[in-house]
């Protein structure tokens, strides 16, 4: 019953066995030059992905957010698979080893991800923009319907956002592709949240990522914070687990902030959250009563959403527009 789908994970196409080599040769590379080489081997996979995403959702909205993860996660960290790799490569197993300490974050969750990566090498994006407008003008020209919109994570400062739309739109137009291709982001940051009036000049959609913008107001790490938060919870300290349910008075007021200055600056402005918190009915009737459009969850969980937000539009007149 979902209507759309509400956050595509481009990094777990990077993932098959088909492409991580190209992926980690990417990585690996001196120059910009050499990752554009590794590049060009992912573009026609990411962008046949894209076709058959787009051409199976028939029109629905498709919500793709650009390269996440830290690149550190792509590289092999046991000392088997680095001889493995090393051996299929052509490269010496020190220089793996090198580039995965260099690349060791003590924080990766804070560290270079993201928007960040394609400050850094804004070829990752380029070619991820790129697959998707050319995708796109395929289905055009076979008079498929398709409704994509373009997700950049971890935003933190307007001018990222800036920059990184100039560049995508500038590809696109390159591309040739003729539909409307929306341009928005994910607020998972504090900062974000509350600059929101400056981010929007440049969004056409915001995205409460609920699960990183918890761990960041709270300060907590979702991995780690199952060990204590029982207790939090039983003292009564808490209400509830924050990475099940919203936290209304904190993050869902950094929710509020973001929603408000977004549509300040640009009325009309579609927002939603992605995140396990979509899933789950009392966050899904909070999302309602500060006048989001959309909550997306993971796919066992739509039935949930769908009818917490039936309760929601029974009780106030109308619930969130749709599930993802």
């Amino acid at each position: 019953g979902a209507e759309g789908i509400g956050l595509c994970r481009t990094e777990h196409m990077f993932f098959e066995e088909d492409r991580i080599d190209a992926v980690r040769e990417m990585i690996l590379a001196a120059d910009r030059a050499g990752r554009e080489r590794a590049l060009a081997k992912i573009a026609p996979m990411q962008k046949g992905d894209f076709k058959a995403i787009l051409r199976e959702m028939h029109g629905l909205p498709v919500t793709i957010r650009l390269l996440d993860p830290p690149l550190h996660e792509f590289l092999p960290h046991g000392e088997e698979e680095i001889h493995e790799l090393a051996a299929k490569i052509g490269v010496h197993a020190d220089v793996l080893r090198r580039k995965r300490d260099a690349l060791h974050e003590f924080n990766p969750m804070l560290g270079h991800r993201g928007c960040r990566l394609a400050i850094t090498y804004p070829e990752i994006y380029a070619m991820q923009v790129r697959a998707i407008a050319e995708a796109v003008r395929e289905l055009e020209q076979e008079r498929v319907r398709v409704q994509p919109e373009i997700m950049i994570p971890l935003v933190a400062h307007a001018r990222e956002l800036e920059i990184l739309r100039r560049e995508s739109e500038e590809i696109i137009a390159a591309v040739g592709a003729r539909t409307k291709m929306p341009i928005g982001t994910m607020i998972e940051l504090p900062r974000a949240a509350l600059t929101a009036d400056q981010i929007a000049r440049d969004a056409e959609f915001f995205s409460f990522g609920t699960n990183d913008l918890t761990q960041t107001a709270f300060g907590l790490s979702r991995d780690d914070a199952g060990r204590f938060l029982p207790e939090y919870v039983e003292r009564k300290i808490l209400p509830s687990d924050p990475f099940v349910a919203i936290d209304q008075d904190g993050v869902g007021r950094l929710m509020r902030i973001g929603t408000d200055l977004g549509r300040k600056t640009r009325p009309g402005l579609k927002v939603g959250i992605c995140g396990e918190h979509g899933g789950e009915a009392s966050s899904v009737i909070f999302c309602h009563e500060i006048g989001l459009d959309y909550v997306s969850c993971s796919p066992y969980r739509v039935p949930v959403a769908r009818l917490a937000a039936a309760h929601a539009a029974l009780g106030a007149g109308q619930g969130p527009s749709r599930t993802a």
